[in-house]
């Protein structure tokens, strides 16, 4: 099942880059995802990626509420903070995880810290107290 959860993210992956559902790149995008070195050792548990597919889905509204926030009221704080990751996490989830944060409007991950930190760059609308 871990398997086809990486498969479908990197498959994800080459559609957004490509932006193209050919059937001739729907080929070219399965046939790199098999080819891909895959790292069985650091496998991630299927209740970590049902939690990151549910947060995925929570993040679309959050990012259009994020932007009208932005766009209505000024945000001219900005902070610097460290947000530590859930433990044991695969490279697919990691990735997931940055997506995540980078995807609404007020964050983005600037730095990923091999102990398992991310350095994440926040907007807000009133100074950091």
């Amino acid at each position: 099942m871990i398997g086809y959860l990486n498969l479908i993210l990197r498959l994800a992956i080459w559609f957004l880059l490509t932006s193209d559902l050919s059937l001739a790149n729907i080929i070219i995008g399965v046939t790199i995802s098999l080819l891909l070195p895959h790292n069985d050792k650091t496998r991630g548990q299927l209740q970590d990626w049902m939690r990151a597919l549910w947060e995925m889905l929570v993040a679309v509204p959050t990012a259009y509420k994020e932007a009208f926030e932005i766009i209505l009221f000024p945000h001219r704080f900005e902070e610097i903070t460290l947000e530590q990751a859930p433990p044991r996490r695969s490279a697919g989830l990691i990735f997931l995880d940055i997506f995540l944060i980078t995807f609404t409007p007020k964050t983005i991950v600037s730095r990923y810290h091999e102990e398992g930190w991310y350095e994440v760059h926040r907007l807000r609308r009133r100074s950091p107290q």
